[in-house]
């Protein structure tokens, strides 16, 4: 994983993320996509959440030496009040389309700025709507998974409405034979990496820190 104490004069291009699940995500699925062809190099920086993201984005563009900063973020439950949130802060002269798109969104700015929604840049959602995608089709599991979850009577539920993808993937994921992170699973194969969603995104990824 990236060492997160460097100075940033020696970090050109970052990727600015709500936290460790992200970090995870993102590290592993630039691993499995560094063997099938090389990948960008660019530092992962946590900012603990959405909050202490958002506040960074001006300041870390206006860091010395960047030549690259991406900002990746759920969209929640409103994705185009979370596009506006993140077009407030950047800087003067960087010029975000007033609406979202699919693919993500790249700035050819000095330095280049990237955005990406979670999970599609055009959609309601998290990092685990994301990840659902990523479950191989026909996976016996998954729909059992979703059945549990669906099954629960509201009284009963403990997340918000807008948790309930997080539910399902968590409970999928703790039928695997090693129970980890998200990230871990797209190490050990669980998760499939050749989708569309998976696809645009490590585009996206390449676009922004060529």
């Amino acid at each position: 994983m990236p060492d997160q104490t460097l100075d940033p004069e020696v970090q050109p291009r970052v990727l600015l993320v709500e936290g460790q699940d992200d970090l995870h995500v993102v590290e592993h699925l630039r691993q499995r996509y560094a063997e099938i062809e090389e990948t960008p190099q660019f530092d992962v920086l946590v900012k603990n959440n959405d909050v202490e993201l958002l506040r960074s984005i001006s300041g870390e563009i206006k860091t010395e030496s960047r030549e690259a900063v991406g900002i990746l973020i759920d969209s929640d439950d409103d994705v185009v009040a979370r596009w506006q949130a993140v077009r407030n802060r950047l800087p003067d002269g960087y010029d975000l389309a007033d609406q979202p798109v699919k693919g993500g969104a790249v700035i050819e700015t000095v330095p280049r700025v990237g955005v990406w929604l979670m999970p599609d840049n055009a959609s309601a959602g998290e990092l685990e709507d994301f990840v659902s995608q990523m479950v191989p089709d026909h996976d016996p599991v998954w729909p059992r998974a979703e059945r549990y979850i669906d099954d629960i009577p509201a009284t009963d539920r403990k997340f918000s409405p807008g948790k309930v993808s997080r539910a399902k993937v968590y409970a999928w994921l703790a039928t695997r034979r090693d129970p980890r992170r998200m990230g871990e699973a797209i190490r050990t194969r669980d998760l499939a990496v050749e989708g569309d969603l998976c696809q645009a995104f490590v585009a996206w990824l390449r676009r922004l820190f060529a």
